[in-house]
């Protein structure tokens, strides 16, 4: 199974519905996103602020290449937020494990899945999914 998601920018993007639509059967599901300047996160859904708070550390965390102290960067010509998007994407999870029974993924009350965009510009992403 495919999703593309369609990006506006940095931050997360929840696609839990999504994913739970296309589920039948037990076992484990498998999500990879097929990029180096984004990731997979299983996060809170029920506050906003959890999703902003994580997006402005990680900017705190990694910013972009044209500030002060990112100046030892090298990889630099497709944009100050390029190489800290592949920094930021080596520190998190580019696939996740899922248990799913009956058709259900396991999945804790507040919990959702996310695609994490580091970019600033709008992206299509695309995360495979299967079952196991």
């Amino acid at each position: 199974m495919n999703f593309d998601i369609q990006t506006s920018g940095s931050g997360l993007y929840e696609f839990t519905r999504d994913v739970a639509g296309r589920l039948h059967g037990t076992g484990v599901l498998t999500l990879f996103v097929r990029h180096t300047s984004c990731s997979l996160l299983i996060q809170e859904n029920a506050d906003a602020e959890v999703q902003s708070d994580l997006s402005a550390f990680f900017e705190r965390l990694v910013p972009p290449s044209d500030h002060p102290s990112m100046s030892y960067l090298r990889h630099t010509y497709e944009g100050p937020d390029d190489m800290p998007a592949h920094i930021k994407a080596a520190i998190l999870p580019t696939s996740l494990q899922i248990p799913v029974i009956d058709g259900r993924m396991q999945l804790g009350t507040w919990q959702g899945i996310y695609l994490f965009e580091h970019r600033t510009a709008p992206h299509r992403r695309q995360v495979i999914g299967m079952m196991s």
